[in-house]
């Protein structure tokens, strides 16, 4: 996915935080405002936090960094100048470090007269607000709690987000001086005989927060039918203890290195680092200064786990500052749509919506009532079913060597990786379902990765990616140019249900599809339709085991409308 703009859309921000200050130019033209590509993104390592500490005592923000701050500054101004980015989308924000500095006011001068730009400095509730809609830009929906961890805070609220309308707590945010950084100077300073007591105090003002928030009934409810609370978690520190959990995850190597939309238990979130993990330095994406702060990271998560009376799963989102107020900006209509849908459209098909309906048609409607069997919703969603649609020719031009593999890493490394706002199931299954789409045929380089991605789905939908993996590669070569002409509308016809084949071993559930072309030279390719179907069917072609025998035939299916 590359931005399709132009620079009277782009949208240039500079994040002023306590650990470091981002800058970033992004993408807002349509089709793909609601994932917000990415033109140009850069970090200068100043710590307006750590600069605010000297020998136990509080200072003023010393001149050799205001000074480093406005070079930095400049250098962006001049990026911004070269990507041609009107001055009036220029935005520069501060957070924690700038708003309790002792000389605040004079580094928000100094940077203005040097640069011209006016330095927005956001209050507290402000800041939670828009982190926790950098959140909300990172998933389809969101129900449960939204924690945005930096380095001289951490923000706290709940938080329902569904089709791009975001219900927070009324008082907004709770925020509290334990972000990285700061904590990791208040351990310094308390020693190892007041941990305990620090901790207690961390675990009442959490609980304490909790109550002031007012989590909604419904959402109390809802956690308590699906086994606990979610945590979603935003920021660097946060983001670097995702880094680590994913090192030591059960699949290895764990096959989707992006942190945004990364899930795991409350069994796996809690800190056990001491027997585990004696290198964080050397882990993926930690940084040495992210290393160090660990520790304090680890005490934070013990005393937030206390605090919560129960936590069911834990993601991690990349949204923060940046992603918060780019999203606000955007209109509903862009915010309520699905981050898959959105980043794909702009692939879809001249007949994609008759292509569409021809996939719904390969899956049976409802469940067996016999055996209880039925398509995993995750897959059947017309999310799910579009997005695979829209990207149904996207790898077509690729030899045919490498289209399965291309289409495999597409959502990690390839077309979508630089999508914002997708979870990791959303990536592996789209992957899986357009792998075999292309046939499944893989080299032994990619392997491994196709296993631990079906591991990461599990069985059930690692087989059932397959099926409409194949099924969407048979629509593919009915119609190789994604057109269908009017007058072939009615001339296909696509049927799938339930059924029942005897067996030496006895009876066994059989999924049934029917493929009937009236289409004059299509014989050859409705055959190849049919076996393919029929192949993933094999027990040979089940994932982990599991899988279901398929029946394809090629007569039998009632006319339809498309």
């Amino acid at each position: 996915m590359s931005p399709q703009g132009t620079a009277e859309h782009y949208q240039a921000l500079v994040d002023m935080g306590s650990n470091g200050i981002r800058f970033s130019i992004s993408d807002l033209s349509p089709p793909l405002a609601r994932v917000m590509p990415t033109v140009y993104q850069d970090r200068c390592g100043i710590s307006l936090y750590d600069a605010q500490h000297h020998a136990g005592e509080r200072i003023p923000i010393p001149q050799l960094v205001i000074d480093e701050t406005v070079a930095a500054l400049l250098r962006f101004q001049k990026i911004t100048e070269d990507f041609k980015v009107p001055t009036s989308r220029v935005q520069v924000v501060a957070t924690e470090a700038t708003r309790t500095a002792l000389n605040r006011d004079a580094f928000r001068e100094h940077i203005e007269n040097a640069t011209g730009w006016k330095v927005d400095m956001l209050a507290k509730e402000e800041e939670g607000r828009i982190g926790a809609m950098g959140v909300a830009s990172s998933f389809g929906s969101i129900k449960g709690l939204v924690l945005d961890l930096g380095g001289g805070s951490i923000q706290m609220t709940w938080m329902v987000s569904e089709a791009g309308k975001v219900k927070t707590s009324p008082k907004g945010a709770v925020s509290f001086p334990y972000g990285a950084a700061a904590l990791m100077m208040r351990l310094g300073e308390v020693g190892i005989e007041g941990h305990a007591s620090l901790g207690q105090e961390m675990s009442a003002n959490f609980e304490t927060a909790l109550q002031e928030l007012g989590v909604p009934d419904t959402l109390v409810r809802d956690a308590e039918a699906e086994g606990g609370l979610t945590l979603y978690l935003s920021g660097g520190g946060f983001r670097g203890w995702g880094y680590i959990l994913m090192s030591l995850h059960s699949i290895t190597p764990y096959p989707i290195p992006i942190i945004n939309g990364f899930r795991i238990p409350k069994s796996s979130f809690e800190p056990n680092l001491e027997e585990h993990f004696s290198h964080p330095d050397s882990t993926f994406r930690i940084s040495a200064r992210r290393a160090s702060q660990v520790p304090a990271i680890a005490f934070l998560i013990r005393a937030l786990t206390q605090s919560v009376p129960s936590i069911s799963y834990i993601y991690f989102a990349q949204g923060g500052i940046r992603e918060g107020l780019l999203f606000s900006s955007l209109p509903p209509s862009i915010r309520s749509q699905h981050p898959l849908t959105a980043v794909t459209q702009s692939h879809a098909p001249p007949s994609s919506a008759c292509l569409f309906h021809m996939l719904t048609k390969t899956i049976p409607q409802a469940r067996n009532p016999a055996t209880a069997t039925d398509p995993p919703a995750a897959l059947i969603s017309p999310v799910m079913l579009a997005s695979t649609t829209n990207l149904l020719y996207a790898h077509a031009s690729f030899p045919k060597d490498i289209r399965a593999a291309a289409a495999l890493r597409s959502t990690t490394t390839g077309l979508l990786g630089n999508a914002h706002g997708l979870g990791h199931a959303d990536r592996a299954l789209l992957a899986l379902v357009l792998c075999e789409r292309w046939g499944g045929e893989i080299s032994p380089t990619d392997e491994q990765f196709l296993s631990t991605s079906q591991e990461l789905v599990g069985p059930r939908l690692g087989w059932w990616a397959k099926y409409i993996g194949r099924a969407a590669g048979g629509i593919g070569d009915l119609f190789p140019a994604g057109v269908v002409r009017s007058e072939e509308e009615d001339l296909v016809g696509i049927m799938a249900s339930w059924g029942v084949a005897e067996t030496k071993k006895g009876r066994e559930e059989t999924l049934d599809i029917v493929v009937e072309v009236q289409i004059d030279g299509m014989e050859e390719v409705v055959n190849d339709y049919r076996r393919g179907m029929e192949n993933v069917g094999k027990k040979k072609n089940w994932v982990g085991g599991w899988g279901l025998k398929v029946r394809a035939n090629s007569e039998g299916c009632e006319k339809q409308e498309y």
